[in-house]
């Protein structure tokens, strides 16, 4: 199957605290907690049968930005949430201390 990246929609899930994307009827998501100044990544899951096409990243892209335009810190928990700031390094500063 073939997804295209640019037809994927992430949607912020505030209640249920994560960013998702639902493709075929199955959830694919970032899990989060949003304290004070700061959001944890705490877990990225993508189905099976979606894996190795994007779709982790798109989410974790989505979530950085939000981070990014509330001038949230990112606390990286999620393996692959740090994978991607080790390839992405833009958004490395969103993991540092704020002055406040």
């Amino acid at each position: 199957m073939e997804i295209e990246p640019d037809r994927i929609n992430v949607i912020q899930n505030a209640e249920e605290n994560r960013f998702e994307v639902w493709i075929e009827g199955l959830l694919a998501k970032l899990d989060y907690t949003e304290n004070g100044g700061s959001i944890a990544m705490t877990h990225v899951g993508v189905p099976v049968e979606f894996r190795g096409m994007g779709i982790a990243a798109i989410i974790t892209r989505s979530a950085l930005e939000y981070a990014r335009s509330k001038s949230l810190r990112v606390i990286p928990i999620c393996p692959y949430v740090i994978s991607y700031l080790r390839r992405n390094p833009q958004y490395m500063e969103l993991t540092k201390n704020r002055e406040g």
